[in-house]
């Protein structure tokens, strides 16, 4: 089944759901209209249907390899890639001194999801490249932007973000690798990292890898990390690619999924590099990198969701199986109801998640273009749920469209086993989504719980005004919203380690109210009655009650977790 792109499905977000009529209003993105909005996202869409989307099942079967030291990459993913950086999808929202268009994230992030759903092997290098943008943007000398910007921008040269060791994995500060200064600026890393996502190509012009070092006696822990820019090769005095620096592959990681995406282990042998932002405030910068790249793997999770999702469809469409309650029907297996639950239950995931996503890089472009900072602060209370709840969905969806599609989604030639081995990893990466848990358990709410209690009150405003409409739906997404706010208050009562016993469960309550808001906006906005208030239906009948056994895990605490001893783990 060919991919088809959302296109009507997150137009009607940003219009109706999500508030993206914001941003035109601004000075920064007066440009971000409803009809240029409307062109960016139909063009994209037609990309990743007629040119990417037959890149999925190549980047499968003919995984990257590597091949006396090159990355040798999957068939067609060169012309993809290059389609992407003529078409200028990587420049959507860079800022426009060094070529980029200045439009919204939010802008930006909708593109990847379709270009995930599509082939989110491909994907995973521009979305790399899209951070390593932002990071130095906001962290490189105005002599290394000039350099290196417009090539990133351009899509000429790819960007990489190297933190893991075999050694350091969540745990960063306990990293190895070294930064002897060279006395000229720059300096000597020396060190191994790995999981490092298209740490090389063979159509690639340069690589720009942003990695994390220590100086000579740099404190210990992550106060003692500073960042580096380490090209593949260094440029010449004309900026074009020059001399080989001291980086190289040395092997490529053999994955579950994800083929089509080289996954190197990388070596850096007193390879030359500059220093990103101040010494020792390496994770800072990074952190810029990576907060961009959380929401934007929740928006991967999102992408083969919906991806999925449509190869299930069209299967419940085509397939006749036994006798269905709908009369004068084709006998489809999609007439039957437990089918039919299944395939509303993913279209209402992805709705929510969707949403929650969209809301967030509307807040985090809010921020860039006011400078207010409850736009900043709501924008990190939602960058957890969204990469957790949108990698999450991810899984679920994909591995529910199997389900569909019985014994035929267990065979690989259809691909749909693809989409779950190549979505699970976004669980892992950028920060596990335990980790995204305990993040919004914790540091989230160490206001005292101020942001939460915004966006609850939004949930509420929300509710009220749906209650002349709809007041059942809207009776339920306030009582929920309730209910949560009793457990975040619980929350703040309790020591880290009880917070943490709870907090996936926790940051699950958040997207089912959220997520319950999302489709009652959309209900609304049909005025009640139609196919978007139905799936609102199913989403408050069917998936917002989960919330109620969520909230009640989180409170649960961690004192039965450790009365049991290692031992007792064991059968």
């Amino acid at each position: 089944m060919p991919y088809r792109a959302p296109v009507d499905d997150i137009r009607f977000i940003l219009t109706h759901v999500v508030g993206f009529d914001q941003l035109s209003q601004t000075d920064r993105f007066a440009e971000a209209t409803p009809d240029t909005t409307a062109q960016i996202l139909t063009e994209a869409g037609k990309l990743c249907e007629e040119v990417l989307s037959p890149l999925q099942r190549s980047g499968d079967t003919h995984p990257a390899r590597l091949e006396n030291g090159v990355v040798r990459t999957s068939p067609g993913f060169a012309e993809g890639y290059r389609a992407i950086a003529e078409g200028g999808w990587t420049a959507i929202s860079a800022p426009p001194d060094h070529g980029g268009m200045g439009l919204p994230q939010t802008l930006g992030m909708a593109v990847n999801e379709m270009l995930s759903g599509a082939c989110l092997s491909l994907q995973l290098c521009p979305l790399l490249t899209f951070g390593a943008i932002e990071a130095l943007t906001h962290h490189a000398s105005a002599d290394l932007q000039a350099l290196y910007l417009p090539r990133l921008i351009s899509g000429e040269w790819s960007g990489t973000m190297n933190l893991t060791e075999p050694q350091a994995g969540s745990d960063v500060g306990a990293l190895r690798t070294t930064a002897q200064p060279n006395g000229d600026g720059t300096y000597a890393i020396k060190g191994q990292k790995i999981y490092i996502s298209w740490g090389d190509g063979d159509f690639l012009d340069n690589v720009v890898h942003l990695v994390l070092a220590r100086l000579p006696d740099a404190p210990a822990g992550t106060k003692g990390i500073s960042l580096f820019l380490v090209p593949r090769n260094i440029p010449d005095e004309n900026g074009a690619p020059g001399a080989r620096n001291g980086v190289r592959v040395v092997s490529l990681e053999h994955k579950m999924g994800l083929h089509g995406s080289p996954t190197a282990v990388m070596e850096y042998d007193d390879a030359t590099g500059w220093m990103i932002g101040a010494p020792n405030k390496g994770m800072a910068a990074m952190f810029t990198m990576m907060n961009n790249a959380r929401l934007g793997v929740g928006i991967q999770g999102i992408g083969v969701a919906q991806a999925a999702l449509t190869h299930a469809l069209a299967h419940a469409r085509d397939r006749v199986q036994g006798k269905t309650p709908v009369q004068d029907g084709s006998g489809a297996i999609i007439d039957h109801a437990d089918v039919r639950r299944m395939l509303a239950t993913m279209r209402a995931e992805v709705f929510a998640a969707r949403a929650i996503a969209l809301s967030c890089a509307v807040s985090i472009d809010m921020q860039a273009a006011t400078g207010a900072a409850d736009w900043a602060v709501r924008a990190a209370f939602l960058t957890p749920i969204a990469k957790a709840y949108g990698t999450d969905t991810g899984i679920e969806v994909a591995q529910t469209a199997m389900q569909v599609q019985g014994g035929m989604g267990y065979i690989e030639e259809t691909g749909a086993a693809q989409f779950l081995r190549d979505v699970r990893v976004t669980a892992i990466y950028e920060g596990t989504n335990g980790i995204q848990a305990m993040d919004l358990a914790g540091r989230k709410l160490m206001d005292g719980g101020e942001a939460a209690w915004r966006l609850l009150a939004e949930v509420e405003q929300t509710a009220e005004q749906a209650r002349p409409l709809l007041p059942d739906l809207a009776e339920r997404v306030w009582d929920a919203a309730e209910s949560l706010r009793e457990t975040t208050e619980w929350m703040l009562t309790q020591d880290m380690t009880q917070r943490f016993a709870g907090a996936v469960p926790f940051l699950r309550g958040w997207a089912r109210v959220l997520g319950g808001q999302a489709h009652l906006a959309a209900a609304l906005a049909e005025g009640g009655t139609g196919p978007r208030t139905a799936l609102a239906r199913v989403f408050v009948d069917r998936l917002l009650p989960e919330h109620a056994a969520a909230l009640t895990q989180a409170r649960a605490g961690a004192d039965a977790l450790y009365a049991l001893s290692d031992d007792d783990f064991a059968a």
